[in-house]
């Protein structure tokens, strides 16, 4: 990936008095009454707008939030996000657009002032932005004189607010949010402080093949967790009862296994299982060892044999990538070795004995739900989707359309 250009590279003076476009991520979990549970991507998105409002631009903000599917679905309207905003930025005026193209929109840019922001109304309403549709593009891009993208959980789509606008808008440079994942990221891929240690979890192993074999050359140890450590254990003939099976990809797990022991890399599977003989909250539940699940019954998290492997192999570690709990942890009985592993990467990050990056929506709402800071850790992305591709070594197409830094000669 050549090296793009950031809004640090460009003089004060280019924002002075001119709209600045800036594609957010602001697809916040909502409760059921449409209430933000957690601000984690607003807040990540502060210092580009705070750079950029000193800088006297004239700040709109495009994001989405859900599925919508290219209609207007009434909960999914960006006004709680917009009052959000104005909450975090006090000093601020947060204009909110209920509409995010057409004559309207045009006249709410014309009359916004320098240092203030508009927030339109979530792009996904509208059908041409997962089609990365060029008409949908141009109407964007007349809004802007520079475009920055610091929507990293989006950069892996192209569309329309996120690669389409960019081959209409003069300027295009990546925010500060984005800078900062792909500087914590990357080097994962390159040279991390060993030893390095990945944890992979999360329900299915066909999401994740690509990251697996990628991480795998880089890492020292890598810890599978979560429902697709039950594909890992059925290749190798344990018994499972009715635990979460991907059976098209036990061979998968098999030649991962293998891959790594050619690389004389380390797999850490469980040796203990918490299981249940259904799948809920309250079920009846037990510890047995991993190799043996009575037919009838479910894996739902790791056991305190295993989880307590996991704490040491993390102890001995120099950088860890955790990406996916390690149990079904919405429920609380079976949410221990996922609490466990996230306090003591928190305490080992806190001690600076380790670097810890997090990625995943599931990471973090697991965090969210210990109540453990992602201040505790190193780096929490705000990626899911677009951190797997770019550790899979795949080019993102969000990042890919921004300008290139341009090389400098030594003494020019």
């Amino acid at each position: 990936m050549n090296p793009k250009k950031c809004i640090t590279d460009l003089p004060d003076s280019a924002y002075a008095e001119k709209s600045v476009l800036v594609r957010t991520d602001y697809n916040v979990p909502l409760d059921e009454k449409g209430n933000i549970t957690s601000d984690y991507r607003i807040q990540q998105s502060l210092p580009t707008l705070e750079y950029l409002l000193k800088r006297n631009a004239k700040v709109i903000i495009v994001s989405h939030l859900g599925r919508p599917k290219g209609t207007v679905v009434e909960k999914l309207r960006l006004k709680p996000v917009a009052e959000a905003l104005q909450k975090l930025l006090t000093n601020t005026v947060v204009h909110y657009s209920d509409t995010c193209i057409g004559q309207a929109v045009t006249e709410k840019v014309n009359t916004l002032k320098p240092g203030e922001i508009l927030i339109l109304e979530n792009i996904r309403f509208e059908p041409g932005e997962t089609q990365n549709d060029p008409v949908l593009a141009k109407q964007l891009a007349a809004l802007a004189d520079i475009y920055v993208n610091d929507a990293f959980g989006a950069a892996h789509r192209a569309h329309a607010s996120t690669e389409g606008i960019t081959h209409d808008v003069p300027i295009n440079v990546a925010g500060l949010l984005v800078e900062r994942e792909l500087s914590t990221l990357l080097p994962l891929l390159k040279n991390p402080d060993k030893p390095f240690t990945a944890i992979i979890g999360g329900s299915k192993i066909s999401t994740k093949i690509d990251v697996l074999s990628q991480l795998l050359t880089q890492v020292n140890t890598m810890v599978i967790g979560g429902g697709m450590v039950f594909t890992f254990l059925k290749a190798l003939d344990y018994n499972i009862g009715n635990s979460l099976l991907e059976e098209e990809h036990i061979e998968t797990a098999r030649n991962l296994m293998k891959q790594a022991e050619t690389m004389d890399k380390i797999i850490v599977l469980p040796k203990d299982i918490v299981i249940a003989d259904q799948f809920s909250a309250d079920a009846k539940h037990q510890v047995v060892a991993a190799n043996a699940i009575p037919d009838g019954w479910i894996g739902m998290d790791l056991g305190p044999q295993s989880t307590q492997h996991i704490e040491t192999v993390l102890k001995n570690s120099k950088t860890v990538f955790w990406n996916g709990p390690l149990g079904v942890f919405e429920f609380p009985a079976f949410a221990k070795s996922t609490q466990a592993v996230a306090e003591t990467l928190a305490e080992l990050t806190e001690k600076r004995y380790l670097k810890s990056i997090l990625g995943g929506g599931d990471t973090q709402a697991a965090i969210d739900q210990f109540q453990i800071s992602p201040s505790s850790f190193t780096h929490v992305s705000t990626g899911g989707g677009a951190t797997l591709e770019l550790l899979e070594g795949k080019a993102l197409p969000g990042i890919e359309a921004l300008d290139n830094k341009i090389p400098t000669t030594s003494g020019v």
